[in-house]
């Protein structure tokens, strides 16, 4: 009778382990997965001991049952605590699982020490029943309070949530109470009522029955996971990953059929220097890359128009990469065109309109950059002459298509540069005007005007729509003073944490320094200069940005030669 009793229950938790194999889903707690593989393990144990003839059988037998006592009720605890959305810091839960552990190991010292079981243990049977005759060890009291312990944490865990949160079904809540229940009173009845058959087996199997039910709800509970699978169900969504140094991570066959050349990538290998991908996915990533404020890009195939959608890759935990959305946007820019018939001279008057605005707001920064510049009798004509600089730089960027920046970025950037030294407003004038070489001290004050210029500018921009200047602009004044080798200030950025706009207005700025004539220096050569500036890249500048500057040399030159300064 008993071991029926044991090899049913044995029986059924094979059975509801391998339902729960048919129903799983990528979205499940992975402590789910364990308990629909430790319980089948503990049963066994239980069926072991009840067939046990010999001392060695019922010690064996009694090991693999600990196995359940030991971890199954922290991990049934971990699954409420998940279930219940409270989150278990990670040196809490290598806690738990130490301890358990450490418990488990005294179990299997069963025999051989008396930490657990004291010696001797005496192996007889009753009525084919067999029993082991033993005295607890201190270790078998450490279990017994984990095992209460973790019961009473997780029961914890279900009051306070159905108290305190309402984003939790409470239909789960109440499966997890039952499962905890009636594990814990199987427990209690096992060592104190009921003694030839143990009820825990039973208990396991019902504790399936629980999570089965859960399962059965979970996924849709789990808004995200569930709208994901949902699109890539409907099979017209295509999905592209890319790891942080650009190493192909996979697609799916739609974004395959939208884009062929992902047929020939390989997992794992970098495509920056694939050709067959460098106007699609590498351009997409190096501006999404330089510029996290535009992650949407438009790609036209035949008659269709594929909206691309950049957004960080998340592992749970960190970001690991990139990943690419497509969808087909071709009904919304039809749509879109339709409109924009129809509309034709109203887009133009505005268009006009726009354009008078734009001027006016071009000429009010120039005017303000002009009259801090005023101030300064050491840097007339500067941030005119910087300005036209950064265009004739940018110039040469353009036409080499440089990290895929756009026309509406370099126009920004000439916009920008006179502002780059707005901040010299807020420094005394006795420090801004002074003939002659400033002292540590005010020199320390002079730098000030970056981070200073920063946020002058962003409040004059913070209420334009045109979010892309405002921030180009804000960049330009904070960090066009900083150094490629992080040795810059104010904030000491290093590589390309330096946002690309200030790397560019940086060589217009001090080229400008060099050449012109400026109250405490003379100026230098055209080639002396120049020297100065390739001598830095690497260091002071962006190394990339070298062969545009060769190229923009001559045109920099003429036009040194053809002004004052």
């Amino acid at each position: 009778m008993v071991t029926l009793f044991y090899t049913i229950m044995l029986a059924f938790s094979l059975v509801l382990s391998i339902a729960y194999i048919f129903l799983w889903r990528k979205h499940f707690d992975v402590h789910i997965t364990l308990v629909f593989a430790l319980i089948p393990v503990a049963n066994l144990g239980y069926l072991l001991y009840s067939k046990a003839e010999s001392y060695e059988a019922a010690l064996m037998a009694k090991k693999i049952i600990y196995i359940g006592g030991c971890y199954l009720l922290l991990i049934i605890m971990l699954i409420v605590f998940s279930l219940c959305h409270i989150k278990l810091h990670g040196l809490v839960k290598v806690g738990f699982m130490t301890l358990s552990t450490l418990v488990y190991i005294s179990v299997l010292s069963i025999g051989t020490s008396d930490v657990f079981y004291k010696k001797p243990i005496v192996f007889y049977t009753v009525n084919g029943i067999p029993n082991l005759d033993k005295k607890y060890g201190f270790m078998h009291t450490v279990f017994t309070v984990m095992v209460f312990g973790y019961f009473t944490l997780g029961l914890i865990a279900i009051v306070y949530s159905l108290v305190k949160k309402n984003q939790i079904s409470r239909r789960n809540i109440y499966f997890l109470f039952i499962s905890e229940a009636v594990s814990i009173t199987a427990y209690i009845l096992g060592r104190t009522v009921i003694r030839d058959i143990d009820p825990v087996p039973l208990s396991y199997v019902c504790a399936q029955l629980m999570y089965l039910l859960i399962i059965n709800r979970i996924s849709l509970y789990d808004v995200t996971d569930a709208a994901i699978d949902s699109m890539v169900q409907e099979g017209d969504k295509g999905f592209v990953s890319v790891d942080f140094k650009y190493r192909y991570l996979g697609s799916n066959h739609t974004a395959r059929e939208i884009i062929p050349a992902l047929k020939d990538l390989t997992v794992d290998k970098t495509i920056k220097n694939n050709e067959a991908v460098k106007d699609t996915l590498i351009r997409w990533l190096d501006v999404f890359k330089s510029e996290n404020s535009r992650s949407q890009f438009y790609y036209e195939k035949e008659d269709k128009i594929y909206l691309i959608s950049l957004s960080f890759l998340f592992d749970g935990h960190k970001n690991r990469g990139y990943h690419l959305f497509i969808t087909d946007d071709t009904q919304n820019q039809q749509y879109i065109k339709l409109i924009d018939t129809f509309n034709d001279e109203l887009i133009h008057e505005v268009q006009e309109k726009t354009a008078q605005i734009l001027e006016m707001h071009d000429q009010m920064i120039l005017g303000m950059a002009t009259l801090v510049e005023s101030r300064d009798n050491s840097t007339g004509g500067h941030i005119k002459r910087t300005s036209t600089a950064v265009k004739i730089l940018t110039d040469e960027m353009k036409k080499d298509h440089f990290m895929g920046l756009t026309d509406q970025f370099y126009r920004n950037v000439t916009k920008a540069a006179p502002m780059h030294d707005l901040g010299k407003i807020a420094v005394d004038d006795a420090i801004l005007r002074k003939p002659g070489k400033l002292t540590d001290e005010e020199y320390a004050i002079m730098k000030s005007h970056a981070a200073e210029g920063a946020k002058i500018v962003h409040e004059i921009l913070k209420d334009t729509e045109d979010t892309e200047f405002h921030l180009i602009a804000e960049n330009v004044a904070h960090y066009h003073h900083e150094r490629y080798d992080g040795s810059g200030y104010p904030d000491g950025l290093k590589g390309d944490d330096i946002p690309i706009e200030a790397r560019i207005t940086a060589i217009a700025d001090v080229y400008d320094v060099l050449v012109s004539k400026r109250v405490y220096k003379e100026k230098v050569s055209f080639s002396d200069a120049s020297q100065i500036i390739l001598d830095g890249m690497g260091t002071q500048f962006d190394k990339r940005l070298e062969p545009y500057f060769v190229k923009a040399r001559p045109k920099l030159e003429a036009y040194y030669s053809s002004i004052e300064c």
